[in-house]
Order: C-alpha cells, then structure tokens, then sequence
C-alpha cells in the first residue's frame, strides 16, 4: 500500500511538471508573439521601402542586383564580417576574440556572430569542444565547491559573533548574493554600457542572455568596428563569464535547496517518500552485490 502511494506521488508530479513546462513553452510563446510580430512586420516593411528608395535614387542599379548585393551583405555577416566600414576593420581571429570565442565555445553559449568558416577549423571546432565542455563542468563545479567552501567559513565566523544559527545562514546567503550581484550583474552591464555605448538595461540584458548560456548574439562585446578596444577586452570579458558562470550555478543550487526545504516543510510526506525510495533503491543494491 506504502509503495502504490509512492508510485502515486511520484506519478502526479512527474504529470505536474510536464504540464508546468509545456503551459510555460505555450504562454512564452504566445506572448513572445504578441510582443514581436508587430515590429518584425514593421521591420521588414521599413527595409522594402529603403530599398525601393536607393533604387529611385541610383537608376543605374536595378532589383536583380540590388539583391544580389544584399545576399553578398548576409554572406559576410554569417561568415563574422561586419559589412559597415572597410577591410581595415580590426580581426575577428586575433587572440583576444579567439580567446573569447574559445571561452563560448567551452560555455556552450554560442552567440552564432562568429563561427570558423575553414573545413579544419570547424572540425577542431566538434573535438575542441567534446573534450573543453566536460572540463569546463568540472571547473565550475570545482569552482563552486571553493565558494561553498568560503560561505561556510563566514558562515562561521558569523556564528561565534551571533549565536543564531538560522538567522546568520540567511544572512550569509544574502550576503554573498548581494556581493555575487554586484560583482557579475551590476559593475560589468555598467561597464559595457560606457565601452559599448549601450544603455545599463542592454548591458544587463546582455549579461542575462550571456550567463544564462542563452547566447542569442544580438548584443556582442568588442564587435563595433568604429571603436577602439585594448587588446585584452574580450579576454577580459571571456574570465568574467567563467567566473560569474560558477556564481550563478552556486546561486541556483542554493535556491534549489531553498525549494526542496520549503516542499518538505508545507508537504512533510515528500521527505517520507523519498526516504522509502531511497531504502527501496539500497535494498535493490543490497539484493544485487549479494547475486
């Protein structure tokens, strides 16, 4: 009876996530819908309409070539040239913005403005990052076990000033939350936003879509071809990914374990049922190294 009402549970929240997750995929894309159709239409009518006027304008050009002209335009953008300004643009392929891409490469975020276009590059590309992304999981998780390792110390050192235990741990987490804030979501959106000449809400959203590994490529550091950037701006750029990519995975954990405690609080029989399943599974093992 104990194991069907398990099975049960199980069951009833393995339907309520599945339902959560699509309803969530179906709002999203329904309001991603309303809020972007318009303006894409708009978009798409404003750009016929300059090109009919560069073509009322230059009368030697016709439609035919006009377009072909703009294929070549799409052809070097995908490739990771800027069409705007001339062939002393500064390189896509110099250390710093290799070292950046290596850096999205290994983070999986992949803005898509930049990609290797020779046939050896891209397969260095497929076993570059077979064996970087592996790593790159073991370094942040490393990475996070050292920051763990350094909130319990304040943790602590908090505990032999303020006997409170639970109240010194909430504090010590909003602590390093506010700090992790500062240092990875304020400072560098702040900072981008003077360099780049962005507003602080496309820095910040910038460094959302960057850090979440969403990588949409829309906005892209050190990619202006009319600014001057040292040398190590992107490099720069690629450490405070790692970095702020190890904080952020810590952060989740944390806030996963938050909701973990919160669903055994309100529901006890949840830490009932996985102490079950937990027997059931070490009884299973038991059963099996004795065969």
């Amino acid at each position: 009876m104990s194991w069907f009402h398990l099975v049960r549970v199980k069951v009833n929240w393995t339907a309520l996530l599945i339902l959560a997750h699509f309803t969530y995929l179906l709002i999203g894309a329904i309001i991603f819908q309303m809020l972007e159709r318009e303006a894409e239409s708009n978009n798409r009518n404003h750009f016929q309409l300059e090109k009919l006027n560069f073509l009322a304008n230059y009368t030697c050009l016709d439609g035919p070539a006009l377009e072909k002209f703009v294929q070549v335009i799409l052809y070097a953008w995908e490739k990771g040239v800027n069409p705007s300004g001339n062939s002393t643009n500064p390189s896509n392929w110099d250390f710093s913005s290799s070292f950046f891409f290596a850096g999205t490469v290994v983070t999986t975020i992949g803005y898509g403005n930049l990609s290797p276009s020779t046939m050896s590059g891209q397969v260095f590309c497929v076993f570059y990052a077979l064996c970087g992304i592996p790593l790159n999981l073991a370094f942040l998780k490393q990475l996070g076990k050292c920051l763990t390792i350094h909130l319990g110390r304040l943790e602590r050192g908090m505990v032999a000033v303020v006997p409170h235990k639970r109240a010194v741990e909430a504090l010590a987490v909003s602590l390093f939350f506010i700090t992790g804030s500062l240092l990875f979501l304020i400072i560098p959106p702040l900072l981008f936003s003077y360099v780049e000449g962005w507003t602080f809400g496309e820095g910040f959203y910038f460094a959302f879509i960057t850090l979440s590994t969403i990588g949409f490529g829309d906005y892209v550091v050190g990619t202006d071809p009319g600014k001057d950037y040292i040398s190590l701006y992107r490099s720069l750029a690629g450490i405070w990914i790692i970095f702020a990519l190890a904080w952020l995975a810590l952060i989740l954990n944390m806030g996963a374990r938050i909701m973990e405690n919160l669903v055994i609080l309100t529901h006890p029989g949840f830490k009932k049922h996985d102490e079950e399943d937990k027997e059931v599974s070490s009884s299973k093992l038991e059963v099996t190294s004795k065969i």
